[in-house]
């Protein structure tokens, strides 16, 4: 389904599951999948995922990180492609909502990856498999 060339965007609970390390299977399998979009230079977020990350991250684990060190990681994620939606791309969410019956927040999501031409999407909070115009989106706990 993917190849080391094919652009990847990460919904905000795997970012988080790859830095939780109370998350047990899930962070190993989220770690280990981060790390490669690392190497293979193909990941993708938004700043939206960034924001929800730091809330998330910082006050909603069992084991919080301090700001620092989420400010670091955040920091870090600059050398992804990240993308920072504009009215279009909120309408377009919107579109997408309605279209699909989905959260606006995930449209959002969706609105993002398609902005940014990923193919996947890695999300647990879509249906795997499940393709939305351009993209496809992957649950790497199945």
């Amino acid at each position: 389904m993917r190849d080391a060339d094919t652009l990847q965007f990460v919904d905000t609970n795997i970012l988080i599951y790859g830095h939780d390390q109370s998350a047990g299977a899930k962070h190993e399998r989220a770690k280990q999948l981060l790390t490669e979009l690392w190497q293979n230079r193909t990941g993708c977020v938004s700043v939206q995922v960034l924001q929800e990350f730091y809330v998330n991250i910082t006050q909603k684990v069992p084991k919080p990180l301090s700001s620092e060190i989420a400010a670091q990681i955040i920091s870090d994620l600059a050398v992804w492609q990240v993308h920072q939606p504009g009215v279009s791309d909120v309408l377009h969410a919107i579109h997408l909502q309605n279209h699909h019956q989905i959260s606006f927040w995930d449209a959002m999501i969706l609105a993002s990856a398609i902005a940014l031409k990923c193919e996947i999407l890695w999300s647990e909070d879509l249906n795997p498999r499940q393709r939305y115009d351009t993209v496809t989106v992957a649950n790497p706990f199945v």
